[in-house]
């Protein structure tokens, strides 16, 4: 836990206390170590000295005098024990004005929104192409097959935002043009005169090809559809990327720097055999109308479509060494699975992806083309519709093969590691002994990490040595000098936050520049794990990958957990709802979030609400599946206010209607086991505004 009043141990702690099945002198005991560890000069209370810069201290503080008792800190913990008792939150500052006045017109100023990557043609082949540079020289797309990637750019020596990406094109041109990369900058305003054309290209100094494009048949065969727009390909004319360079400019706006550097990114990860953290943005610029290019080619063959769309969407898991129970990986293997594959994906269960859309989409994209509605998830792992038509278009029509000349670019895996080759290994040092049928207990195995120095950790990725028999596993800090953990601990971590974790459909949690998770120097590794028996006598020595971030990162990257523990679901319910709240005890950004129930959830909802009481969604998963437990990354972290209250909902159906239900006789409690349930909605954040050494040190959470 650390020594601190850490926001996931006191929320841990709080819901402990409600647990009606664990006895309260045995928390008291496990509060008063905490307090004790705080009070290092023994005086019984807990000075702002000891407890420096906490956000919380005004709220333990009772009397005001400056410090905090055993009485104080017990008081505060059971007052906040449970949603119907917990106080008020204190409100913010009244804002200048009478409420909080008519809600904002959409603005005028716009920067580039993430999209849907199937959606905005990511994964879609690019036919070969020619086009005539700006010297007169006839060339093929297919002429720079050898490349590792063509960057396509969009420019224009008349748009005003063009004409501010220039410089920022030529430094990315002089860069990557020595990492095999291919630069075509294609300017398509028929009206733009050559002269200003020779004196851009100029500019490029010689590291890109500059072609006018006045008919827009170049522009139109990538699918461009502004002039600041950018289309990324593979040496097999994949769109690994289409969107815009980055946000330092927009309409109605320039910054000194760029928050995102999206292009950028999106060749580093291409380069290094990985997948773009965001393949597909807006790009604000001048509109391009680009009618379809007449007598297009629409047959459907397996090398010339499905196959990328199975490798976008499938092979992830679908691989040898994969999570998935079989290959995706050949046309043999996408064509024996294919009537499976018609029913998951007409009944939505592939790509696992169960998120609603938002309420509505933002004032500014009304009207707009499907292609530019914005997504609020960075991972989204939807089929597009477009995907999804021709795909089951595909199998009806009977699986053509096609012409290998037009197969895509396999994805590789660094020695078999999704996040890539990572710069530490820790494994189990024993394997786990697993039978052949029946219950397992939960396991919990430490791992020395044996670190001489902190270490910020940027990605995780967790690997069961037998994939088939571990169902998941939740990692936790024991840090140095902490004694074996207590069912206590177990709980108080559980319900407090991971630091890793590998769940149905995740396995791997990677941080954008600049975030990062601590691994605090001489820490060990406590992995929880729920293993499921499968027949066969077996054994288990997982391992965990990470990279660790190449600087110190700008913010710390936390996790809490929202936990009903009181959990009671009456025998037959078909519909029973429960709920916990957060109260947020300062501002918070929301990276993403991670429900966790059993077999009896149906469906669960986070939303937050104000200090008006106004709500708004934050997710909405209407069909839960305990088979598929998803992480749900943010494009954008997403702010909550001091005061303002997180809500999870989750729905239950304990009858015998469930067919998952292991008996809808009984009355169902928080527990571990699947004859058990859960009420877990996780919340992974960050504190604005303070510097990663300072929230270790803060009170607010260092998992």
């Amino acid at each position: 836990m650390g020594k601190n009043l850490a926001l996931g141990s006191l929320l841990a702690a709080t819901m402990f206390l409600a647990h009606p099945a664990l006895a309260q002198d045995a928390a008291e005991k496990s509060l008063k170590e905490r307090f004790r560890q705080l009070d290092k000069n023994g005086d019984g209370k807990i000075s702002t000295e000891e407890l420096p810069q906490s956000p919380f201290f005004k709220q333990r503080d009772k009397n005001g005098d400056g410090a905090i008792t055993l009485a104080e800190a017990m008081e505060f913990l059971a007052s906040d024990a449970t949603p119907d008792t917990a106080p008020a939150p204190a409100k913010p500052p009244p804002r200048a004005g009478k409420g909080r006045g008519p809600a904002p017109a959409a603005s005028l100023r716009q920067g580039p929104q993430p999209l849907r990557p199937g959606d905005h043609g990511v994964g879609r082949r690019v036919a070969d192409a020619s086009f005539t540079d700006l010297a007169g020289e006839t060339q093929q797309l297919s002429r720079f097959a050898r490349e590792r990637a063509i960057v396509v750019a969009m420019t224009s020596t008349s748009c005003p935002l063009s004409q501010k990406y220039l410089p920022t094109l030529a430094k990315l041109a002089q860069s990557y043009s020595k990492r095999e990369v291919t630069w075509i900058l294609v300017n398509p305003q028929a009206t733009d005169k050559i002269a200003e054309m020779k004196s851009a290209a100029k500019s490029l100094g010689g590291k890109a090809i500059y072609v006018p494009d006045p008919d827009r048949s170049l522009a139109r065969a990538v699918g461009a559809l502004t002039t600041t727009d950018v289309i990324v390909l593979d040496a097999s004319r994949t769109v690994v990327y289409h969107g815009a360079i980055d946000d330092q400019y927009g309409q109605g706006y320039a910054i000194d720097a760029p928050r995102h550097r999206y292009l950028a990114d999106a060749l580093e990860a291409l380069l290094a055999g990985r997948q773009p953290h965001v393949a597909a943005t807006s790009a604000p610029g001048c509109v391009l109308d680009l009618p379809p290019k007449p007598g297009a080619d629409l047959s459907l063959t397996y090398h010339n479509r499905i196959s990328r769309i199975v490798q976008a969407h499938c092979v992830e898991c679908h691989r040898d060494g994969g999570v998935a129970p079989f290959s995706l990986t050949t046309y043999e293997d996408v064509a024996a699975h294919a009537p499976m594959i018609k029913q998951v994906v007409e009944q939505g269960i592939m790509p696992p992806w169960f998120a609603a859309p938002p309420d509505e989409a933002p004032e500014q994209t009304r009207g707009a083309a499907r292609d530019q509605q914005p997504s609020l998830w960075a991972n989204d792992r939807s089929l597009a519709e477009s995907d999804k038509t021709d795909l089951l278009a595909w199998i009806a029509g009977g699986k053509a093969l096609g012409d290998a000349a037009d197969a895509h670019q396999p994805r590789s895996f660094a020695s078999g590691w999704l996040i890539g080759k990572p710069d530490a290994v820790f494994a189990f040092s024993e394997a786990v002994p697993i039978k052949a049928s029946g219950i397992i207990p939960y396991q919990s195995v430490l791992i020395d990490t044996n670190l001489a120095e902190d270490k910020w950790v940027q990605a995780i990725e967790v690997q069961p040595g037998d994939r088939t028999v571990v169902h998941h596993m939740l990692i936790y800090i024991q840090p140095a000098g902490r004694k074996q953990s207590s069912r206590i601990d177990d709980l108080l971590d559980e319900v407090g936050g991971f630091w890793g974790v590998y769940v149905p459909g995740n396995s791997t949690l990677i941080y954008p520049p600049g975030f990062a998770k601590r691994l605090p120097k001489g820490c060990r590794l406590r992995c929880q794990v729920h293993y499921t028996t499968n027949g066969t006598e077996t054994s288990d020595r997982s391992r965990i990958g990470v990279i660790y971030a190449k600087e110190p990162p700008q913010h710390e990257v936390h996790v809490v957990g929202l936990a009903n523990l009181r959990l009671s679901i009456p025998p037959g319910a078909s519909n029973h709802r429960e709920e916990a709240i957060l109260r947020a005890p300062c501002d918070m950004q929301l990276l993403s979030l991670l429900p966790h129930m059993h077999a009896r959830a149906t469906a669960c909802r986070y939303r937050i609400t104000d200090a008006d009481d106004k709500s708004r969604a934050l997710l909405d998963i209407p069909r839960y599946d305990f088979n598929w437990q998803l992480l749900y990354r943010y494009f954008e972290p997403q702010p909550v206010a001091r005061g303002e209250m997180i809500k999870f909902t989750v729905w239950y159906d304990n009858s015998n209607r469930n067919p998952a239900n292991p008996d809808s006789t009984q009355t169902v409690h928080w527990g571990r086991q699947l004859s058990d349930e859960m009420h877990l909605g996780y919340v992974e954040y960050f504190i604005p505004g303070l510097k990663p050494g300072e929230e270790m040190q803060s009170g607010v959470g260092q998992r």
